[in-house]
């Protein structure tokens, strides 16, 4: 008789002994995901409660090719039939778990499961969990385990960022890197983080969500501070990109963009000491006060709104505010200069970076901006307050981009790194 007493590592151990329904599990490769998936699989399919078990990969060749020997290797001895073409296995309780493929969703339609797996959940299209696969849940009220390396920032993401919304109390999300598998050679990683590039290696090995940039911004090498040394002096200046504008009693959508209001200062020697990036989806009497806040706080130098209707729509607000405080101050319109957000986002902030001459306060806002730059340029992350910072640019530098006047002439400056 096969020895049911599965070794597991701690990692493993830690999610089989999760009693949420939902489990989402982000990993690296070879940390060992799918023998604790088999390990758990095997264990719900045993319980003696009746009912069926399903593993999905995105095909069903992967799922034979990653799971059918595994299943024998682990349940040899109880198991009392089986079928390679239909890929279903048979124990001696008269208990089932069948291999399926995403990519054929029509044959995973009308079934009732006691326990699902879905492998590599990244890689399958959405619908199949949400239209197809969580109804053969709901009879039996079974469980299912999502299992997979991340691949940017797709559903997958979606789904293991909603595990820590409240509102899932039946989700919990995990995730681990190869490191924590004692089995794989540490150094064979280490090896792998200096060859490959850092989103790469951060998604294959590390098991992040980290969508794939192109490498722009280096951010282990930013620079970060409680104060401002005394000593420095400067002016500071607020910028504000607008966009994600929510009406009132509307909740945020995640999808849509951010309104941001970065506040630096620049001191003598032109570095800069960002203090605040507020960002959120606000209403346009929000991101007024919001703005009017941020002012009454640090008195900056100068003001810059992006040109557009948005900023039409906050002026109105916000000039209601200065009236009722008698405090008033100008704004400037700011501009694209004719050059695409990303380039422009480049030309302000890249070389700066690059000769740390930007410093980032501690502050709860550094995760967010860290993750823009870190990803920057990918249309699954939002670059809002990248996009803001990088208007401080037009605010100090005025003489070389103004609102009234454009040509093609463009400076070289080596601090930019244009």
């Amino acid at each position: 008789m096969t020895n049911l007493d599965w070794q597991l590592l701690p990692w493993q151990r830690q999610v089989a002994e999760c009693n949420a329904r939902f489990k989402c599990i982000a990993a690296g490769r070879r940390v060992g995901k799918t023998h604790g998936a088999v390990v758990d699989a095997l264990r719900k399919t045993l319980n003696g409660k009746p009912g069926k078990v399903w593993w999905v990969a995105p095909t069903q060749n992967q799922a034979m090719d990653t799971v059918w020997d595994k299943i024998f290797e682990l349940a040899g001895d109880i198991i009392v039939n089986s079928n390679s073409n239909k890929m279903w296995v048979d124990f001696a309780d008269k208990s089932r778990i069948q291999l399926k493929g995403a990519d054929r969703p029509d044959t995973l339609r009308g079934v009732s499961l006691k326990h699902l797996v879905l492998d590599e959940y990244a890689f399958m299209k959405p619908d199949v969990w949400d239209s197809i696969l969580r109804p053969a849940l709901s009879d039996m009220k079974g469980t299912c385990t999502f299992i997979g390396t991340p691949e940017g920032r797709n559903h997958f993401y979606d789904l293991w960022a909603r595990c820590g919304d409240p509102g899932y109390e039946n989700y919990e999300a995990f995730q681990f890197t190869s490191y924590e598998n004692p089995f794989v050679d540490r150094d064979e990683i280490d090896e792998a983080k200096r060859t490959l590039p850092r989103w790469a290696f951060e998604q294959e090995y590390m098991g992040s969500f980290s969508a794939r940039g192109n490498e722009y911004f280096d951010i282990d090498n930013f620079l970060f501070y409680d104060e401002i040394p005394k000593g420095k002096t400067g002016d500071y200046y607020m910028a504000i990109d607008l966009a994600g504008f929510r009406h009132a009693g509307h909740k945020a959508n995640k999808k849509r963009d951010n309104s941001a209001i970065a506040v630096a200062m620049v001191d003598s020697d032109g570095d800069w000491w960002v203090e605040d990036i507020i960002s959120g989806q606000w209403t346009f009497e929000e991101t007024a006060q919001r703005i009017f806040q941020a002012h009454s706080k640090y008195r900056p130098a100068a003001v810059g709104i992006e040109r557009g209707i948005a900023q039409q729509a906050v002026l109105s607000p916000l000039k209601d505010y200065m009236a009722q405080t008698a405090r008033f101050f100008n704004i400037d319109l700011l501009t694209h200069g004719n050059a695409k957000k990303e380039d422009r986002i480049l030309y302000a902030l890249q070389g700066r970076f690059e000769n740390q001459r930007i410093h980032l306060k501690r502050a709860a806002w550094n995760d967010d901006f860290l993750d823009e730059a870190a990803n920057f340029p990918s249309k699954l992350v939002h670059d809002d307050r990248l996009d803001a910072l990088a208007y401080i640019d037009q605010l100090f530098v005025n003489p070389y981009l103004t609102t009234d006047y454009e040509d093609d002439w463009e400076p070289y400056d080596d601090v930019a790194g244009y």
